[in-house]
């Protein structure tokens, strides 16, 4: 009997490790080629002062390097600060 208990405690410990180890990888950042259109498609449309485009456009070319780099989280990190120069 102490056996089976010791075992099912077992299995759900390491059950919870499993689910604690997978719920990261879902949470991860946007894919940043999916982000990068939204930004340029906001860009497009966007009012900003030629200080303004130079920032969204230095973001723009640190993004695609992460971006090229499988960076994706520090990608959409460029991408969101972009975003919000430009207001959104």
């Amino acid at each position: 009997m102490k056996t089976l208990v010791a075992a099912a405690f077992l299995n759900a410990v390491v059950m919870a490790g499993f689910i604690a180890v997978s719920i990261p990888a879902r949470a991860a950042a946007v894919p940043c080629e999916e982000m990068l259109k939204t930004m340029r498609d906001t860009k497009m449309s966007a009012k900003l002062s030629d200080a303004d485009m130079a920032k969204v456009n230095d973001l723009e070319t640190k993004a695609v390097e992460r971006c090229n780099a499988d960076d994706d989280t520090r990608s959409d990190k460029f991408l969101a600060e972009a975003m919000k120069i430009m207001g959104k």
